[in-house]
């Protein structure tokens, strides 16, 4: 019973691997630039808390 459930499951993962490809220059350049925007955005929100915390104390 285990091992059906496991070959099932395989062959799902494996079927999902079959149709994966390498993405094209322009969907990598479009994932890297959002991937950098949201990196940007966590740092300048984290840097506007740090700001608020030290202006506050004063």
């Amino acid at each position: 019973m285990a091992v059906k459930i496991e070959e099932e499951l395989f062959n799902k993962y494996w079927r999902v691997i079959k149709l994966a490809r390498t993405p094209t220059r322009d969907e990598y350049s479009k994932i890297a630039i959002v991937a950098a925007a949201g990196i940007f955005l966590v740092g300048l929100i984290g840097f506007i808390v740090f700001l608020i915390m030290n202006v506050l104390p004063q």
